[in-house]
């Protein structure tokens, strides 16, 4: 098997970087970490790449992920959620090769929901970043290429900017803190994700849309009072709040618990619950 990962300067793609050879590629160049450059918008670019190493298997982990910052991007937005997404596809299935694609819990939120999210269920995006993932997964449907989707959620690990390490420091560096307790999901550590993720590659299995979180359920609140409590940061007073506290351009999903049954029983998964994860990653981190 010859992997590709796009965007693997990111916390995913660098997991992965510590599980699996393949070839890297990302548009930011990291230090000291060896990378190949490579713009997922120009088809012509992933097409040359592809064929030149023999590419079998692509994992796209690229993506705008600025969820506030996308509601006054669109273009760019759409241009690098759907439109390179196409671009993948499309070389993939030029070489019969497969697809594994990362996509997100907000293509759900409109609709209410209190029960964990199937991948049969409608999409109901509440914003721009939500809406084009879900023109990605719908670009790949369209295209006919061999395909894993990967819906995921609360994304986490040691690198880059995210959650933990967001209230790492900000539970060291002030005396209290609050934190919406209104909107409910499942942290994800990165280093489970990529192990899922190669699971499904070296499987094989059938083409399809899945989910993959930890284990378990809670809110921001609940995910930060952990956060403080394994990192030993107990002096900040964390008190919960309602999420209109913190006004936003795009409304969140209040419920984005995804149901990840599919995915256990075709690949045989064991998903770690996501305090014992949370544990590991704090550990490294300190």
């Amino acid at each position: 098997m010859k992997i590709l990962v796009t965007g693997a300067n990111g916390q995913l793609g660098m997991s992965l970087r510590q599980r699996v050879s393949a070839v890297f590629t990302d548009v930011v160049e990291v230090p000291g970490v060896e990378t190949v450059c490579l713009d997922i918008t120009d088809r012509e670019a992933v097409r040359a790449l592809v064929r030149k190493e023999g590419i079998d298997t692509l994992i796209n982990c690229a993506a705008y992920t600025n969820v506030d910052a996308a509601e006054d991007n669109y273009d760019l937005a759409e241009r690098l959620n759907a439109e390179a997404v196409e671009n993948l596809a499309v070389v993939m299935k030029e070489v019969g090769g497969r697809l594994i694609h990362i996509s997100t819990d907000y293509v759900f939120g409109k609709e209410p929901y209190n029960t964990p999210c199937r991948e049969d269920q409608q999409g109901t995006p509440t914003g721009v970043y939500g809406l084009t993932k879900l023109h990605g997964e719908q670009a790949i449907l369209r295209s006919g290429v061999r395909h894993v989707i990967i819906r995921t959620a609360w994304l986490y690990s040691e690198y880059g900017k995210n959650f933990v390490r967001t209230m790492l420091r900000l539970t060291a560096e002030k005396p209290s803190l609050k934190v919406v307790f209104d909107q409910v999901g499942t942290p994800t550590y990165a280093g489970d994700l990529a192990d899922a993720i190669l699971a499904v590659a070296s499987q094989g299995g059938p083409d399809g849309i899945y989910h993959f979180s930890n284990e378990g359920v809670c809110s921001w609140y609940d995910f930060t009072k952990m956060i403080a409590e394994y990192a030993g940061q107990t002096a900040c007073d964390i008190q919960p709040c309602h999420s209109d506290e913190f006004p936003s351009k795009v409304v969140r999903p209040a419920y984005s618990v995804l149901d990840k049954t599919k995915i256990k029983e075709t690949f045989g998964l064991k998903i770690p619950y996501w305090t014992d994860s949370l544990k590991k990653c704090i550990h490294n981190l300190l």
